[in-house]
């Protein structure tokens, strides 16, 4: 890593983000809130924002790996869905990335901690949501393809360029998406978040000053966290999850509406 917390050795830093990593694995196959762990401890060790940022998006791949290693009961049956949803989000991916390694971020961090909360709000009202779709006669409680499929790629677009809270955004816009068990939906979150964290990944390993070394350690943690995560999931009750994942989304968005009006 390229600095340490002031006053401490290396080894401080690599436990410091291996365990930051575990609760990022846990909190976002759960709750699609990892970089709430993840991006401040990379801060903390040192890194400034714009490689803790690249790095933190480096890192979450194995997040991916670990969710879809541990969500395998979740998952079966929704490879067409998974492969064609997981091209939108990597397509976001993409231009997420682009626009973060060519344009300024300040205006688009404004914008941010609004999305979040619009998200967590969108996972609260799900139910009703749905109902009122299904009233309008579209043919059950699936929102449109055109409109889900322009979703999916604006939160893909997000998750490149940030990606803070993207799996909060992705699990609103799934959850209205099809009448399915929530540790389904969550399931198929984690592996479409992931495909649009995986494109601007690449990139940014070959453009951008990821610390590698950090990353290295984040992502032990997050695999472990992640595959453990899932479990957690099948046994919580479903609607206690859902308030508890739009509340703690919400709780972020505030935070980052905080840092980003103050700075």
């Amino acid at each position: 890593m390229t600095e340490l917390i002031a006053g401490h050795p290396a080894l401080a830093s690599a436990v410091l983000l291996l365990a930051a990593g575990v609760a990022a694995g846990l909190a976002g196959s759960i709750a699609g809130l990892a970089s709430l762990f993840s991006y401040p401890a990379l801060l903390a060790a040192g890194l400034p924002p714009v490689a803790a940022n690249v790095t933190n998006t480096v890192a979450l791949f194995s997040n991916t790996v670990g969710t879809a290693a541990g969500s395998r009961a979740e998952l079966r049956g929704q490879r067409r869905r998974l492969v064609r949803l997981a091209c939108i989000a990597a397509l976001g991916g993409a231009i997420g990335a682009a626009l973060l390694l060519g344009t300024p971020s300040s205006a688009f961090e404004l914008a941010v901690p609004w999305l979040i909360a619009l998200g967590s709000v969108l996972i609260l009202a799900r139910e009703p949501l749905r109902r009122l779709i299904a009233r309008r006669g579209t043919g059950g409680t699936a929102v449109p393809q055109l409109p889900m499929a322009a979703a999916v790629l604006l939160v893909g677009l997000y998750g490149g360029y940030f990606g803070a809270a993207a799996g909060v955004l992705m699990l609103a816009v799934l959850s209205l998406s099809a009448a399915e068990p929530l540790p389904v939906t969550n399931a198929v979150k984690n592996i479409v978040t992931g495909a649009a964290n995986i494109t601007a990944a690449l990139a940014y390993a070959f453009l951008a000053p990821v610390d590698w070394g950090a990353a290295l350690m984040l992502g032990l943690g997050c695999f472990a966290g992640a595959w453990i995560g899932p479990a957690v999931v099948r046994r919580v009750p479903e609607t206690p999850l859902r308030v508890a994942v739009a509340l703690a989304g919400l709780g972020l968005a505030w935070s980052l509406w905080r840092d980003a009006t103050a700075s």
